[in-house]
């Protein structure tokens, strides 16, 4: 077996491990419903650690990303669907430049 192999199957045991460890071994714990709420929120806060950056040196513009995501962030308040929402901020995006 080459190096490569043994390296790849190596990363995905690691990889797989940290993720699958948490779910078996605190499958019965109940956990209060502050902390419920609390982790509840954690993958939105990820994720938008992660994407704001790409958001605002995604055009060039700050202000056109800015616009961009005013938009959408008001049509999500609202409940929109999320195809609406990503539209809308391509929208704005596209009419800020455009007009501006």
């Amino acid at each position: 077996m080459s190096k490569f192999f043994i390296v790849l199957i190596g990363m995905s045991v690691l990889t797989y491990l940290p993720r699958m460890l948490p779910m078996v071994v605190l499958k019965d714990l109940k956990l209060p419903p502050f902390f419920k709420s609390f982790f509840e929120f954690i993958p939105f806060a990820a994720l938008g650690a992660l994407i704001f950056p790409g958001i605002i040196s995604s055009t060039g513009d700050e202000k056109s990303a800015v616009m961009g995501t005013l938009i959408s962030v008001v049509l999500a308040f609202f409940r929109v669907n999320v195809v609406i929402v990503v539209l809308g901020g391509i929208l704005g995006v596209y009419l800020y430049q455009t007009l501006m």
